[in-house]
C-alpha cells in the first residue's frame, strides 16, 4: 500500500520492547512516507550528561520523572515537525501505563500508534545479534509482561516475529487505518 494512505502531516508512534525492531522499522517507514522525520525518543535520554536516571523495574519517582520528561520532549519535537508539514515517525520504548502519558503530550492530529510485539524468543535472538545491548536490569520476559499486561490496547499491535523489517512496514501500511487513534 502506498504511503499516501497515511494522512499527512501526521505523527506515527512506533513502540515495543527493546530489540523488537523499532529503529529499523521506523527508519524504513519514514523513508516511505514522503516529507518525513524519524525521531528517536531515546535521544532525549542520552542528552542528559549528569544524573541521568535509567528506568528499572520498580522505578522510583525520580526515574519516572525523567522518563516522562523524555516523552514530553519527544512529543514537543514531533508536534513541531508536524506543524512544519512533516510526517513524524517517533520511535521509543513506551510501554505500560506511561503510554497514556506519552499520547496525552501529543497535540498533533492525526496520530497513529503501532506496537511491535514479536515473541520473547524472537526478541532474544535479535538482541543477541545486535551490537548495542539493551537488557540488563530488565529481562526480555519482564519487559514483555509490562507490554502485554500493562499497556493499553490502542492502535495496531503487530507480531513481527517472522517478518523482515520491510514486510513489517508493508503490514503497517496495509493496517494503517487500524493504527489511527485520533
Amino acid at each position: 500500500m502506498a504511503a499516501r494512505s497515511i494522512q499527512q502531516p501526521a505523527v506515527i508512534v512506533i513502540t515495543g520492547i527493546m530489540a523488537s525492531g523499532k529503529s529499523t522499522v521506523a527508519q524504513l517507514l519514514a523513508e516511505r512516507t514522503g516529507k518525513s522525520v524519524h525521531l528517536r525518543g531515546d535521544l532525549f535520554r542520552r542528552m542528559i550528561v549528569n544524573d541521568r536516571k535509567e528506568v528499572e523495574p520498580d522505578a522510583s519517582e525520580e526515574e519516572l520523572g525523567q522518563l516522562l520528561l523524555r516523552y514530553r520532549l519527544a512529543a514537543q519535537a514531533a508536534d513541531t515537525y508536524a506543524g512544519a508539514g512533516f510526517t513524524v515517525v517517533v520511535q521509543d520504548v513506551i510501554v505500560g501505563r506511561v503510554l497514556e502519558d506519552f499520547l496525552s503530550f501529543l497535540h498533533s492530529r492525526p496520530v497513529y500508534l503501532v506496537v511491535l510485539c514479536p515473541t520473547p524468543e524472537a526478541v532474544e535472538q535479535r538482541e543477541a545479534q545486535r551490537s548495542k545491548k539493551g537488557y540488563g536490569a530488565w529481562t526480555v520476559d519482564a519487559l514483555n509482561r509490562v507490554l502485554h499486561d500493562e499497556t493499553p490496547r490502542h492502535g495496531l499491535w503487530l507480531d513481527s516475529s517472522s517478518l523482515t523489517p520491510g514486510e513489517t512496514v508493508d503490514k503497517i501500511m496495509s493496517g494503517i487505518a487500524e493504527a489511527k487513534i485520533r
